[in-house]
């Protein structure tokens, strides 16, 4: 019973990180109806500009925390600006060969900066654990549950209760009415390519505090298992991200221990295709009839 607890514990934590991503990615979409897979090297890039600001500018933990979700979320508007706005209007494969163009072009990069080889980092998390019963959970668990259920509290506020949120469910609706009622467009895809990169920020720096380890390619299959956990969810829907990533983590964790570890991510795929073939828009997605 204790194994299957921590198993259950293992996926709640990694699939919380899953959310925090995927959360980034439903926003983009929501509001810009494009896919940013571009977003999974943000979380590089988050870990880089810690480990840069911690290890070899001896910048307090805090302090660089704050500077690192600041500087990723400037690298969300910057992408923003460069690569997606003037593609708006153009067909979905110009966006989606962007959208992967500048994904590597951050890993190159990384690359030529820091090199291929994986750099060790020491987490900046610690936080004792806590046993309950017979259970151990671990301080980077408890600190990315918090966070998670912070970021998840926060957000949801500030979409529903503040005026640029209620601009960001407008232009969600209709573009074109958003316009109308005077809604800033381009200020308001801004900022919200900025809140999505900042919480891939959060995301990355949990990630390299779990893991202890950064390399130029480090966010690539997190992206993705977090781009599945958006579509998994509900693509578009914020709790339907959340339900996803943490979902994705658990389905994960088990089969990691009790099927194959090397099979674990085609069972990942194969449970999003499953869903999909069931209900295409996701658990808590909606199907939206276009007219024209």
């Amino acid at each position: 019973m204790g194994s299957i607890l921590e198993q259950l514990i293992n996926g709640l934590r990694s699939g919380s990180i899953y959310a925090l991503i995927a959360l980034g990615y439903t926003m983009v979409y929501g509001i810009a109806k494009m896919i940013n897979f571009a977003h999974g090297d943000i979380i590089m890039v988050g870990a880089y500009a810690l480990y840069v600001l911690v290890a070899l500018l001896n910048v307090p933990a805090i302090a660089a925390v704050v500077l690192t979700i600041i500087i990723c979320g400037v690298l969300g508007i910057v992408i923003e600006k460069v690569a997606y706005k003037p593609l708006r209007k153009a067909p979905a494969l110009s966006v989606l060969i962007t959208a992967i163009g500048m994904s590597f072009f951050l890993q190159s990069v990384a690359l030529l900066i820091f090199k291929p080889n994986p750099i060790a980092f020491k987490s900046i998390i610690n936080v004792n654990s806590v046993r309950i019963g017979g259970i151990t959970i671990s301080g980077i668990s408890l600190v990315t549950f918090i966070i998670t259920f912070i970021c998840m509290i926060g957000l949801t506020y500030f979409i529903n209760k503040t005026k640029t949120g209620s601009a960001m469910k407008a232009l969600s609706e209709d573009k074109a009415a958003a316009e109308l009622m005077g809604i800033n467009v381009n200020r308001t895809i801004s900022i919200t390519f900025a809140i999505g990169s900042a919480l891939a920020a959060v995301a990355g720096i949990l990630f390299v505090c779990q893991y202890q380890s950064i390399q130029p390619t480090l966010g690539a299959l997190p992206g993705i298992k977090a781009f599945v956990a958006a579509v998994l969810g509900g693509i578009g829907s914020i709790p339907g991200a959340m339900i996803g990533g943490l979902a994705l983590g658990l389905i994960e964790s088990i089969s990691k221990a009790y099927i194959s570890s090397q099979l674990s991510d085609a069972i990942v795929f194969g449970v999003l295709v499953v869903v999909l073939l069931v209900k295409p828009s996701g658990l808590l997605g909606k199907n939206r009839i276009e007219k024209v």
